[in-house]
């Protein structure tokens, strides 16, 4: 079995973009997979953070993990501070790291632009990005295409201390989403989904009521033409939607257009909001039941042992490989 390692920052509600474009993809790696996911909550102090908020986030995230079908029998689930390797082993790379190819990621540019100076954990974000991922000997690091420079900068670690001091880590690989599956901003098609956009109605939580949910995709973006049609290019805010509605009701695009030939986007809205709305409510229930309840501090708790007996190996490696320690 191969060894999948992901996580997701505790940084509020999930949408159905991080839903339909990782956690589902999540749930089914578990099948064939011994999987690692954690809350990674040392990623999101990179910014201020309000503990008690980030607190509640975190349990938040890690039950809506549960929610949407990860199976704690299956499936490592924990908080990664509750790990120390994570911060160990990532001073170890930060030292075989350079400040030159840590300038240039993406990410930091646009994170830090028009500002004379960012927080350093924002600068060295990706360094423990690449710790998360080889502290577990990861083969497959499930990811967005907007990752992919991250896993870029952890497979040249990984090769770099390799042939440094021999063989130390599993150098992994990123699977990434295909295009289609990206879920866009409902009022901006040409952007994705956010957690942080000013205006809620641009995505749909999983954890929204029917009426938010039915107001948010009745104001969605589309354009003048009135049909139902899937063109990216042409037509964005309609072929979004298409993209939600046949990745809830796995209908194929094809299919979707053939049955709402000849309707106008009215028609098609309401649908869209009856399979949205038939789709979230399971998960809603299951996350109702677990959130407040002792299972889900001790599944956490449990994952944390699990993956803390991998990384321990992984760092006992490291150490002997690098000459730490006695």
């Amino acid at each position: 079995m191969k060894r999948v390692f992901s996580g997701v920052q505790p940084t509020g509600n999930i949408h159905i973009g991080n839903y339909l474009g990782a956690l589902k993809q999540f749930v089914e790696l578990q099948e064939e997979n011994e999987c690692v996911y954690c809350i990674v909550d040392l990623h999101s102090i990179t910014l201020p953070q309000d503990p008690k908020i980030l607190k509640k986030n975190i349990l938040d995230v890690a039950a809506l993990y549960i929610a949407v079908g990860l199976d704690p029998k299956r499936s490592a689930i924990f908080v990664q501070s509750m790990v120390s390797g994570h911060a160990e082993l990532a001073w170890i790379l930060m030292c075989n790291s350079y400040t030159g190819e840590l300038s240039r990621m993406t990410q930091f540019k646009q994170k830090s632009r028009d500002n004379e100076s960012a927080p350093t954990g924002l600068f060295t974000y990706p360094i423990l990005m690449a710790a998360d991922i080889l502290l577990y000997d990861s083969d497959v690091v499930p990811v967005g295409s907007d990752q992919k420079q991250h896993i870029e900068i952890t497979r040249d670690l990984a090769i770099r201390v390799n042939n440094k001091y021999g063989k130390t880590f599993v150098v992994p690989e990123g699977r990434f989403l295909k295009e289609g599956a990206r879920i866009m901003s409902l009022d901006d098609p040409t952007s994705k989904m956010s957690k942080s956009a000013e205006n809620i109605h641009s995505r749909i939580s999983l954890l929204d009521n029917a009426s938010k949910i039915k107001k948010s995709i009745m104001k969605s973006t589309t354009d003048s033409e009135g049909s139902v049609r899937f063109d990216m290019d042409e037509k964005p805010g309609i072929s979004n939607l298409i993209n939600i509605y046949s990745s809830f009701s796995g209908l194929e695009t094809a299919d979707i257009e053939k049955k709402y030939t000849g309707c106008g986007y009215g028609e098609f809205k309401k649908d869209l909001v009856d399979v949205t709305v038939e789709a979230v409510l399971p998960i809603q229930q299951r996350y109702s039941d677990i959130r407040e309840s002792e299972e889900l501090i001790r599944i956490l708790k449990e994952g944390a042992e699990r993956a803390a007996a991998i990384s321990e190996k992984t760092m006992d490696r490291v150490k002997k490989k690098f000459g730490l320690g006695v």
